[in-house]
């Protein structure tokens, strides 16, 4: 049997540049009529997968750019809209909006990466002659089947992207998610940190919250009731109070805190025991606890010296023949 021989020229195809250029520099028929498989294809994958990750590199050094602040916000957050509470200090107000800035950069860069690559794959098949439609058919029923077996987290992850482009809570903020409340400490995709009053520190799924009350956001209101007995005078009680809330407002520590002046609301419940008056105070978020405590403890100094009485003095329920006899 005659071997062809390796340097007889081969027939190329018009189509296949590299056929006889390759038998133009090697002489060689069998490489030359593999041209186009052993380089030509190689060349154009390599080519593919250069461009896919300089391309990748490209947008992940601008997504990069735009989640820095160096001091500033970032300007990734510019077009969306930012709740925050007046009371966070620049130290919060800062991690808060790194947070926000660096999940939502990496959301980014996942897409990005997904689509490039996805691309640079699907072209790379092309090149090698592998038909795409079936690939991409299985590709959809795995990711259908993926999906449904991991819905949680789906929802998780979805959730979370809402929650942070709408900026429904951030780092610093007190919030209540329904089965925990506290003060925020981490903002992720998947789960938000909480640390309540006792120090316990929560993961709470975004899947799972339902609702959110935010204590941060705009403005709050300190309520302080004042419960007094019946043997005291009301009217008396009311102005008191009033007086003494709006000269305590008006001076330091809670001048800052305070962005009206307090509103007495007058009687708010009457028991069997007690007389409850109410008083509110426009704050600061997340102030109004403090608001409170200092209000109740000016308010009790007044009444102890303007001899209007608890409901159980000496911390004791009034005898019933007293109340019938003052009544």
């Amino acid at each position: 049997m005659n071997l062809p021989l390796l340097s007889q020229p081969p027939t190329c195809d018009p189509n296949e540049r590299w056929c006889q250029a390759v038998f133009d520099w090697t002489q060689n028929a069998w490489l030359a009529s593999y041209a186009d498989l052993l380089i030509a294809k190689p060349l154009q994958i390599v080519l593919v997968l250069l461009i896919a990750f300089v391309a990748r590199w490209l947008l992940h050094r601008t997504i990069n750019r735009l989640t820095r602040g160096n001091g500033k916000p970032p300007k990734l957050l510019s077009p969306l809209r930012e709740r925050r509470g007046d009371s966070l200090t620049y130290e919060l107000l800062s991690e808060r909006r790194r947070q926000r800035a660096k999940t939502i950069g990496s959301v980014l860069k996942s897409l990005t990466s997904f689509l490039i690559f996805g691309l640079a794959i699907i072209y790379v098949l092309q090149v090698l002659g592998v038909q795409i439609a079936p690939v991409l058919a299985s590709a959809g029923v795995l990711g259908v089947a993926v999906a449904f077996g991991a819905q949680n987290l789906v929802r998780d992850f979805l959730s979370g992207m809402f929650m942070m482009v709408e900026d429904q809570y951030g780092v610093g903020d007190v919030v209540d998610l329904g089965e925990a409340s506290g003060s925020v400490e981490a903002v992720g995709l998947r789960v938000t940190t909480l640390r309540d009053i006792n120090g316990t520190v929560w993961y709470v799924r975004n899947g799972e919250v339902l609702r959110v009350g935010n204590s941060s956001q705009g403005f709050a209101v300190a309520v302080v009731d004042f419960p007094i007995s019946h043997n005291s005078d009301v009217q008396k009680a009311i102005e008191v109070a009033g007086k003494v809330a709006t000269e305590a407002t008006s001076k330091e520590p809670l001048s800052s805190d305070v962005l009206e002046s307090p509103e007495m609301l007058g009687v708010d419940q009457i028991t069997s025991d007690t007389v409850t008056l109410r008083l509110t105070v426009k704050v600061r978020p997340g102030r109004q606890w403090a608001v409170q405590r200092r209000l109740r403890v000016e308010v009790k100094r007044a009444y102890d010296d303007s001899a209007i009485e608890p409901p159980y003095p000496n911390g004791r329920p009034l005898p019933p023949d007293t109340i019938s006899t003052t009544n």
